[in-house]
């Protein structure tokens, strides 16, 4: 099979073109051997002397004089860098042949053999005991251990060797098993080809059809063959293999990455109990690893409950949230995370339930969870939060006259029927029976409440929301107040205490804490923040990034300092 990594664009050789990334042409450099641009043979250039080299010259003579040189199949390199006639592997150099016993008996008798010689069969991984005899359709090989080394099977104990006897007959035979290239793990391979006392990188994350590597770099000249052992490994489930470049330094959070195998595709789909995220990996952020917070932090919400996400993302808790009932206000940055957000919501069917916005943070906060002070003064608002309960109560008004108009349409059913014993069909109103009416008219009051109830929801999340998730764990904290950047805090000042309703939200915000910091300096951190004193902080372990430093989750609810008061309030109006 062809490898699909990265080939050059010419092969002056007239030989099978390679599968591996070349550096750009360019003049060649000066060295202390003839300057000639042609192929030199491996055993020349690995006679030369490293130190008079060119770096990148260098490079190739480090690569031929290491472990995974005798792994691989080189004709010819070429001589400032570029590598053209290389094989990636030569897969013939991993067979390892195993020379054991095996019985040849009939086929009928192939399942109580197994049985009875339980612990002395061959036992490795992906390799069945039971084989075809290739002499005969009509008999079977049962592959012994390893450890019958005697033809006479002495290492079997002498009863289970009678029974067999007893059972059919058995012919003993010789046995060669080839375990290639394709029987080997990630793991094995890479061990024999990477030089010894390095990490071998076999564990990645995995986004849809892709693998996300990120090579250390002591291991980046190693970098193709890695993926193209991961890939063969991992095909088809693993199409394209990345690797990440640089770090992140962009305001969206989105590494960059180059291609080492596979695909050049990275539009890919993720599913999440039960919901199905789609996705650009090269223009969101995505990480496979939260799952599990994923989770744990929406199973804390409660149908119907305001939920506002200040950086949504592609929306790993805004959809969870919306499948669940709640209402979400979702926001993010980059402008391609909200557009998969709500590809997201339309394919998990909760677009209704989804609120997306592209703004930073604490402009989506303020747009949310502010007042509509525009066009209204404090008497407009606090006339629709009366006219909210008003509505209310004339609701439970026409709930107890659809109740008296059932009993009544009940009792004249019932007495029709008696009436009209003798006049079968005549038993029912016009549109249907009284039960139908009753029904009709008790779901259908019950079904309009539910929909000005979420209508009401939606349209005044300034009333009150019930979460909000910070989830930016680099500088979630800072957003909790003002910066150089804006010097308006997030929440001080954007709730007005009588027109809110129930308690004040809960705060999930996400950081970072090193071995070196407490739990009490992020509280202390976050007060600072607020301007105010946080009761009762909670902290959750979500994941270790590095060995001294760990993902939290800080869950508290936003103090009641932060709230405007009504008198503050009418001044603001005034």
């Amino acid at each position: 099979m062809n490898s699909p990594l990265h080939l050059p664009s010419q092969n002056p050789f007239n030989r099978k073109q390679i599968p591996i990334r070349r550096l750009p042409n360019r003049p060649p450099p000066a060295t202390n051997f003839r300057q000639i641009p042609k192929p030199i043979h491996r055993k020349t250039l690995i006679n030369l002397n490293p130190k008079t080299l060119t770096p990148r010259v260098r490079i190739v003579h480090q690569f031929l004089d290491s472990a995974l040189f005798k792994w691989c199949s080189i004709s010819y390199v070429y001589a400032f860098g570029v590598l053209y006639d290389m094989q990636m592997l030569d897969e013939s150099k991993f067979d390892v042949k195993v020379k054991v016993w095996a019985l040849r008996i009939p086929c009928q008798f192939c399942k109580a053999v197994t049985k009875l010689l339980n612990g002395y069969l061959l036992d490795k991984p992906r390799v069945k005991p039971v084989i075809e005899d290739p002499a005969s359709d009509r008999t079977r090989y049962v592959v012994l251990s390893e450890r019958v080394q005697n033809e006479d099977l002495s290492d079997i104990p002498e009863q289970k060797l009678a029974a067999l006897k007893e059972l059919c007959a058995a012919e003993v035979v010789p046995y060669s098993l080839t375990l290639g290239y394709s029987y080997w793990g990630t793991d094995h391979i890479l061990k024999q080809i990477l030089p010894p006392g390095v990490e071998v990188p076999s564990s990645f994350e995995t986004i849809g059809h892709i693998a996300h590597l990120n090579i250390t770099e002591e291991l980046l000249a190693y970098k193709d063959i890695i993926a193209k052992v991961i890939y063969d490994k991992n095909y088809p489930r693993i199409r394209t293999i990345l690797n990440k470049v640089g770090s992140i330094t962009n305001e969206f959070r989105v590494p960059r990455f180059e291609i080492l195998a596979g695909q050049d595709d990275t539009v890919t789909e993720v599913k999440q109990y039960g919901a199905r995220f789609k996705l650009d990996y090269r223009l969101v952020y995505w990480n496979s690893r939260l799952e599990h917070e994923h989770v744990r932090l929406v199973s804390l919400f409660k149908t119907g409950e305001t939920v506002c996400d200040m950086f949504a993302g592609i929306g790993p808790f805004a959809i969870p949230a919306a499948q669940k009932g709640c209402i979400v206000y979702a926001n993010d940055l980059n402008p391609d995370s909200i557009r998969y957000l709500k590809i997201n919501a339309e394919v998990n069917k909760v677009d209704d339930h989804v609120h997306p916005y592209n703004m930073d943070a604490r402009g989506f906060i303020s747009e949310v969870m502010g007042p509509p002070l525009e066009g209204n003064s404090r008497k407009s608002l606090e006339d629709s939060h009366l006219k909210a309960n008003e509505e209310e109560h004339l609701e439970g008004q026409y709930m107890n006259s659809i109740k008296d108009e059932v009993q009544q349409v009940s009792s004249t059913a019932a007495d029709e029927t008696v009436s009209s014993a003798n006049r079968p069909g005549k038993n029912k109103t016009e549109n249907g029976s009284a039960e139908d009416y009753c029904a009709f008219r008790i779901n259908g009051c019950h079904s309009n409440k539910k929909m000005r109830r979420s209508e009401s929801s939606k349209i005044k999340p300034w009333e009150h929301v019930d979460h909000v998730i910070m989830n930016l764990p680099a500088s979630a904290l800072h957003f909790l107040g003002k910066t150089i950047f804006s010097p308006f805090f997030a929440f001080r000042g954007l709730i007005w205490r009588k027109l809110w309703r129930g308690p004040l939200p809960l705060i999930h915000c996400y950081c970072f804490i090193r071995s070196s910091e407490t739990e009490e300096l992020i509280v202390s951190e976050a007060e600072t923040a607020l301007n105010a004193k946080i009761q009762n902080p909670v902290f959750h372990r979500v994941r270790d990034v590095a060995p001294n430093k760990a993902m939290f989750c800080l869950s508290f609810r936003l103090p009641e300092e932060i709230c405007i008061a009504d008198d503050v309030a009418a001044t603001m109006v005034a």
